[in-house]
């Protein structure tokens, strides 16, 4: 199997691995998957939530490491991260260990082109690089949890980096979730996973799905990356915020309710300039993170709102839509 491409034993786990978590309990959780090394948005991330109302609990999901390749940049994004919750997602998991084998860990589907994969690997290789003069902070990373569970009012939520049998599963990816097979598969996750809330990131791209299942009407959210544009023509990451009450901090992309809970995709509108000349101070012209990765952080995606929220369940009065596409993307 390429590098890039395997999903390793040892990211592998059941959904009722997810149901024995003992839950965090909170009125209003963020969960921020992909921050990739950004410091303005991390920023942006503590501002939003030092402006609710309530203490906000924040999750990073994972892979909040990535375009860091400078010892300062990946000392500084780890001090601010492991003060709050972290799980590791597959670049953590991959900077702990010496094994190669997995190349970036990051278990590409077939329709990611090995041009893409072999340049994450050589991205993941030079921030190992620079992680092997901190051998402390390699522990630190490699004791996290790959997943978690609260409560946000009456409501169980599960927090995955990749999906609910693997730390770099691609089955709650926009792509996936078009395939009724997939979307079957995802009602069993929420049985045996004892929750009615999936949130997950990794595959990069947001989505909001809705389920009919024997619990009633359930959720997947995906933030898609907190650290990188996520829709076309935009310059925003973007965080999956659930609480009992909606957001004061910023107007959300789009969201919606089930039960006692608010689901919000929060924008986060770092300093574009900022990033930019922090991202090509480690990664100029020729880098394989400038080849993959600069025309989106420039550009955006070629990905809007509209196919991000998939809402067929919404007329339930367990579940209503409240807001969508409420910024221009």
């Amino acid at each position: 199997m390429t590098p890039g491409r395997s999903c390793p034993l040892h990211y592998r786990y059941a959904p009722e691995d997810l149901a024995r978590n003992t839950p965090l309990a909170t009125d209003c959780l963020y969960v921020a998957g992909g921050l990739y090394g950004n410091l303005p948005a991390l920023d942006v991330i503590l501002d939003l939530a030092a402006r609710e109302r309530c203490p906000a609990a924040i999750v990073f999901n994972g892979d909040f490491n990535w375009f860091n390749i400078d010892r300062p940049g990946l000392v500084e994004i780890n001090r601010r991260v492991l003060a709050h919750i972290a799980l590791r997602g597959n670049v953590e998991t991959e900077l702990a260990g010496d094994d190669s084998a997995a190349g970036c860990g990051c278990g590409y589907p077939d329709f990611v082109s090995d041009a893409e994969v072999e340049r994450s690997n050589r991205i993941i290789g030079q921030l190992r690089d620079t992680a092997r003069a901190l051998p402390v902070l390699r522990r630190q990373l490699g004791a996290l949890p790959m997943h978690a569970t609260t409560r946000v009012g009456s409501t169980r939520v599960t927090i995955v980096h990749g999906d609910c049998e693997s730390l770099a599963g691609w089955g709650l990816s926009q792509e996936a979730l078009a395939a009724d097979e997939q979307r079957g598969r995802v009602r069993q996750w929420f049985a045996r996973a004892q929750v009615n809330i999936i949130a997950s990131s990794h595959s990069c791209l947001p989505v909001m799905a809705d389920f009919e299942t024997t619990q009633g009407v359930c959720a997947v959210i995906n933030n898609g990356a907190a650290g990188m544009p996520n829709f076309r023509a935009t310059h925003c990451g973007v965080i999956t915020r659930i609480a009992t009450f909606p957001s004061p901090p910023a107007q959300p992309l789009y969201a919606m309710r089930i039960d006692d809970v608010y689901l919000e995709a929060l924008p986060v509108h770092y300093d574009n300039d900022r990033w930019q000349r922090e991202f090509l101070a480690n990664w100029p012209a020729g880098s394989p993170a400038h080849a993959a990765y600069y025309r989106r952080i420039t550009r955006g995606p070629d990905y809007s709102i509209d196919p991000a929220v998939r809402l067929t369940a919404s007329r339930s009065d367990r579940a209503r839509l409240t807001a969508v596409a409420t910024r221009s993307a």
